[in-house]
């Protein structure tokens, strides 16, 4: 028991400091950039990895509406985890149908930036712990510039800044609402869908985006140094 104490307090004050390092700090790499990194290697392929920090204030509006009305639309009010989308996702998992996830963005940003990729129960604990760990010491304009700049957005391509430049050649601070609706359409895959060449499905979710980013703005004006203001659940 002493053991198993000491190691608790091990693991909860590393992984506290970890997550406020993380609050000032961008963090310089994740374990999907490096796991993908190896498969290239495996595959014969030359190394590949671009990215580029853009921060919260230079992140255009139409990518921040985009992400939140494409990804998670209670970002601004839950505690990190949407419970009703939870529940749509088990209810049509249970169905048979394609495996859907209710995870948020927040859930998102902590795998992502914290944990290896995969899927178990393990990792799905863990993912928890660190939601509930960047909702209490972050806030929502940290979680949200994290996401943004971490997320596999194509092959060997990570955040907005570096997909913007690769697919249309412009920053991100520049993008269109549609754009901006394009590039959040294809996050559950980029390595199969593509911003250049967009699938008919792809073209149907940006326009679902679009639609969901009129509905947005009439209920929140997303600005540099709004969601800090923001408090979950008000």
């Amino acid at each position: 028991m002493r053991i198993l104490k000491k190691g608790l307090i091990y693991f909860l004050s590393i992984t506290i400091l970890w997550v406020l390092v993380y609050r000032l700090i961008n963090p310089p790499i994740t374990l999907l950039m490096i796991q993908r990194c190896f498969e290239r290697k495996l595959d014969g392929k030359t190394l590949k990895l671009k990215k580029k920090w853009c921060s919260y204030d230079k992140l255009p509006n139409n990518l921040k509406k985009a992400a939140i009305a494409g990804e998670d639309a209670s970002f601004s009010s839950h505690w990190g985890f949407d419970f009703n989308a939870i529940q749509r996702a088990y209810q049509k998992n249970k169905q048979g149908k394609k495996i859907h996830g209710g995870s948020t963005i927040s859930q998102q940003t902590a795998k992502n930036v914290f944990l290896w990729p995969g899927r178990s129960w393990l990792r799905k604990g863990f993912e928890v712990y660190f939601t509930i760990l960047i909702e209490l010491l972050w806030n929502k304009e940290r979680i949200l510039e994290v996401y943004l700049n971490v997320i596999e957005t194509g092959d060997g391509i990570y955040g907005a800044e570096a997909a913007s430049q690769a697919f249309f050649s412009k920053s991100a601070t520049q993008l269109s609402k549609r754009e901006a609706a394009l590039l959040i359409a294809v996050l559950p895959n980029p390595k199969r869908w593509s911003p250049k060449k967009p699938t008919a499905y792809i073209r149907y979710k940006q326009l679902l985006i679009l639609h969901n980013m009129q509905k947005l703005e009439k209920s929140i004006l997303i600005q540099p140094n709004t969601y800090h203001k923001i408090k979950p659940g008000r």
